[in-house]
């Protein structure tokens, strides 16, 4: 059974609160330095919330809201139809109380009642404005590797925008503007008027179909295509060439392998029903807000369920390579979060992270009385390399060890021969690797977390290409010489650790990719928690 659609807030509730607000006697102005009883509720109300305080005493206590004037109707008008439209963008439109603003309005008979009603607008336009600006939830409370930090606004620097701008065009600046968040908003309004039509229709009933194929299933097949906007609407049971090719498109955008075979896999991502993709559209509407920032006219993306990393220049991708990400793990996960790479760094030594140097080759080495774990060097503080032969390593544990370890620069440095840093707290960076197999499979989380890349030369050379008229020559030369080189960037690049599992191509055809780590769910549950709705069908 499908779920019950939400009706959001009508036009009929917001002529009520419009007419109720443009009744109200004008808050009367401040005489020879007077507290007015209006000025004294503003004050009283705003007190708990910091913003608030700090904003009308910075104005003088004056309305922004239940003024007479023309500039607060226009902006209570503005507000009371971005409320009545948070829906589109996935937000808890009951958490806004618009029946608590209705019923506040209609009863006001003083001008105390009518300095309440002032905050109470101002308390619910932050609230709006913060959650379609940087999002509804925290990131790290929802997990702690979503080291994200969100872009919140000042409350007051907010308020004055509404007073100072066009009410109308300043609320539709808050939410993100980049094309992704657009297409997602009309991707999701897609998919709830065709599950309002039945959705996908019914599964395909076979393990797996081929071209030449022919029978119901075929034709199940065919129906479910058509659905999903894959092929035009045709009439054959036979598994030809445009259900070959609708097949094969549908295996781009699920990340599967494009061979136009409805096998196992590719059956079973077409049997996904679309009220299960749906939360995977929210999540990345909310995603999309915490991500509300700038993002550099060149920058790295790193989309780790898609196992690709990426270089943008004005929208475009550029670059593309394949990616290995961390393992699914609670200690090797990929974090998310942007920070700026500043150099690459050739022939790199592999300095061993010291959870891994103590908890995973030191206890070999013990026991091996430091014959284990050859190709490492054994590193004193100073920074002076030290013979195995000299350590007694069974008069130390983890917690006593004081040496570092680390692998010097060669083809077989677990780094590879070339690693892409924006230095962070994480200690995560993009390098290369010796186990190049690993790109062959669709699932690729087997790193400590850090980012592998398939063809880190080229993206060595993308990125060099701005500096030098000759990248390729430029890195081989300093390649072949074997010793561990730093080269700057003289332009920084904004890098980006994101994880989709719901993106849209150019085109606004959805991609799916599977929620690895499991934060999707975490976030949808917790979406869900605040009161968003999965399905929120505009009448």
């Amino acid at each position: 059974m499908l779920p019950q659609f939400r009706k959001t807030l009508g036009r009929t509730a917001i002529a009520v609160l419009l007419a109720t607000a443009a009744s109200l006697s004008s808050a009367p102005a401040q005489a020879q330095g007077q507290i007015t009883p209006f000025m004294s509720a503003v004050a009283e109300s705003a007190a708990l919330d910091k913003e608030l305080a700090a904003f009308y005493r910075g104005n003088g206590y004056e309305p922004v809201w239940v003024g007479q004037d023309a500039e607060s109707e226009a902006r209570r008008t503005a507000l009371l139809m971005a409320l009545q439209k948070a829906g589109d963008h996935a937000l808890p439109v009951d958490s806004y109380n618009i029946p608590q603003l209705e019923a506040a309005m209609r009863n006001i008979s003083t001008q105390r009642d009518l300095g309440r009603v002032e905050v109470l607008l101002s308390r619910t336009f932050l609230k709006y404005a913060h959650d379609v600006s940087s999002g509804i939830l925290e990131p790290k409370a929802i997990d702690e590797t979503i080291v994200r930090e969100l872009p919140r606004r000042d409350g007051a620097e907010l308020l004055k925008g509404m007073v100072d701008g066009n009410p109308v065009a300043f609320l539709r600046s808050l939410p993100p503007q980049f094309p992704e968040y657009t297409r997602l908003m009309k991707a999701r309004l897609k998919m709830q008027e065709q599950l309002l039509k039945g959705g996908w229709g019914p599964r395909v009933n076979a393990g797996s179909l081929k071209p030449g194929d022919s029978g119901d299933a075929v034709v199940q097949l065919r129906n479910r295509m058509i659905a999903m906007g894959y092929m035009q609407r045709s009439a054959s049971m036979v598994y030809d060439a445009a259900l070959q090719e609708a097949v094969q498109l549908f295996q781009h955008d699920m990340g599967l392998n494009q061979d136009g075979v409805a096998g196992a896999t590719t059956m079973s991502e077409i049997n996904v029903q679309i009220e299960d993709r749906l939360p995977s559209i929210l999540v990345a509407l909310e995603r999309e807000r915490w991500m509300n920032i700038p993002r550099g006219e060149r920058h790295v993306w790193v989309n780790l369920v898609d196992f690709t990393a990426s270089v943008v220049d004005h929208g475009e991708v550029t670059f593309s390579t394949r990616s290995v990400i961390g393992a699914n793990d609670p200690s090797r996960r990929s974090p998310e979060f942007s920070d700026v790479m500043e150099y690459m760094e050739i022939n790199p030594y592999w300095n061993v992270p010291r959870s891994i140097a103590t908890g995973e080759y030191l206890p070999a080495m013990i026991a091996s009385g430091g014959a284990a774990a050859g190709h490492l060097q054994v590193v004193a503080g100073g920074g002076q390399v030290i013979s195995r032969g000299a350590i007694d390593w069974a008069s130390y544990s983890p917690g006593s060890f004081p040496f570092s370890l680390r692998q010097a620069p060669g083809r077989g440095n677990a780094l590879g021969l070339v690693k892409f840093m924006f230095p962070n707290r994480y200690n995560i960076y993009l390098h290369d690797t010796p186990s190049k197999s690993l790109f062959a499979r669709d699932r690729r989380d087997f790193s400590h977390g850090c980012i592998r890349l398939a063809d880190p030369f080229d993206f060595a050379y993308h990125l060099l290409e701005r500096q030098t008229d000759d990248p390729v020559n430029f890195f081989q030369g300093i390649l072949n010489s074997g010793q561990n080189t730093r080269v700057d960037l003289e332009q920084p690049i904004p890098v980006h650790l994101v994880y989709r599992t719901a993106f849209t191509s150019p085109k606004g055809r959805l991609n799916f990719r599977h929620d690895v780590y499991g934060r999707d769910a975490k976030i949808f549950n917790a979406l869900m928690r605040a009161g968003v709705a999965l399905n929120d069908v505009r009448s």
